[in-house]
């Protein structure tokens, strides 16, 4: 997920912002797509479908073993300790990216644009990013077990994403409206599909939510009660300009 949305996270210093990040995002999704079904089908080769589910929380672990023995799973399980951790790096910098665009259009509170001068990087909203995520993993940790711990954040992860891509496929039809009625392959490629996406999706989304135990559906419960309040903190209180920004469409200059 990160990977595929880190060109527009962290994009102040990209050329041409309007078509690059975009772009980048769309190359990394192939991408992605093509690692995660050729590591899928290796899986699948190395052990047997049964065995692989039944191991499914330490597959990699599981599948080297296999292969090479207890060495070998000993490597793997180093690799994916430290793949977690340079994931929780590039998590706290994409989320401090985010406070600090949030605080420029004054959906936050100023203080978390501040750039250090040193570092050229913004402190408060990297500080704040670091503790949140940490907050939360220790939180998991306490009312859960390890795995359970990584389970649920996964899972919650997954479903606010879920959720994510849906608004975006929608937006995309709204902000493309003309171009969805002005021919078939704008029908097709702006309209079809980004809706299909967001029905498919939200079908996911449903049948997850309908799976989840209590403790993952309090969870995103959680959040997007935060996310409401400081969202009416924003409107009414900091009094973003950002809901008065017009709704854009697109035209032909674009």
């Amino acid at each position: 997920m990160e990977a595929g949305e880190g060109s527009i996270y962290v994009n102040e210093e990209v050329k041409q912002r309007k078509t690059n990040p975009g772009r980048a995002v769309i190359w990394a999704v192939a991408l992605l797509a093509i690692f995660y079904s050729l590591s899928q089908v290796g899986l699948q080769g190395a052990v047997s479908p049964a065995r692989l589910q039944a191991h499914g929380i330490s597959a990699l672990v599981y599948t080297a073993q296999a292969i090479g023995g207890s060495g070998w799973a000993k490597l793997m399980a180093l690799a994916l300790a430290l793949s977690v951790i340079g994931s929780t790096g590039t998590g706290i910098v994409f989320l401090a990216r985010i406070l600090y665009g949030m605080s420029a259009r004054g959906t936050l509170p100023a203080f978390l644009g501040n750039i250090s001068r040193r570092y050229s990087t913004p402190v408060p909203a990297t500080l704040i990013a670091g503790v949140v995520l940490t907050g939360l993993t220790l939180l998991y940790l306490l009312t859960s077990s390890v795995q359970g711990a990584f389970n649920d954040l996964i899972a919650v992860t997954g479903l606010l994403y879920a959720g994510f891509y849906i608004l975006t496929a929608l937006a995309v039809i709204v902000y493309y409206r003309r171009r969805v009625v002005a021919g078939a392959w704008g029908l097709l490629s702006l309209g079809i599909l980004p809706l299909g996406a967001a029905a498919f999706l939200g079908w996911v989304l449903v049948k997850s939510l309908q799976a989840a135990p209590a403790g993952q559906l309090w969870s995103v419960v959680g959040i997007l009660a935060i996310g409401l309040a400081l969202m009416v903190m924003a409107r009414l209180a900091l009094k973003s300009p950002f809901f008065r920004v017009e709704r854009e469409k697109w035209t032909a200059r674009h």
